[in-house]
């Protein structure tokens, strides 16, 4: 259910997630998959016969964007997204990009010494 055809999501009301998702539960798969910041990309295009929801995931990723994006586009419960990646990621029709590790990135250090290098050439 997205909100262009139905309205924002009612938290009390559980059966249409449960329809939404299958009957399926966010697993401790989907869990480590996904976080708030990785980054979704369509692999294909919608298809007719496709969940209107997981259509419009495919839509909208045709650039890169986050799951806290995917939900907020949705109007849908982070958990209920999650699920609809995983079975997307399962189908290889979206691809899962995971963000940059803190630890990947160069020190502060080293950035300030390579910037007061750089300015005295």
């Amino acid at each position: 259910m997205t909100s262009e055809n139905h309205g924002p999501w009612d938290e009390g009301s559980p059966v249409p997630l449960f329809v939404i998702t299958g009957g399926l539960d966010s697993s401790a798969r989907t869990a480590k998959t996904f976080n708030l910041v990785t980054l979704i990309a369509a692999r294909s295009a919608p298809e007719p016969a496709m969940q209107p929801e997981q259509a419009a995931i495919l839509s909208m990723c045709e650039y890169p964007l986050s799951v806290a994006e995917v939900s907020a586009y949705l109007s849908l419960p982070f958990s209920v997204v999650t699920v609809l990646l995983s079975q997307l990621v399962d189908d290889e029709r979206v691809e899962a990009i995971a963000p940059v590790p803190v630890a990947a990135y160069p020190e502060r250090g080293l950035l300030e010494a390579v910037i007061h290098g750089l300015r005295k050439l």
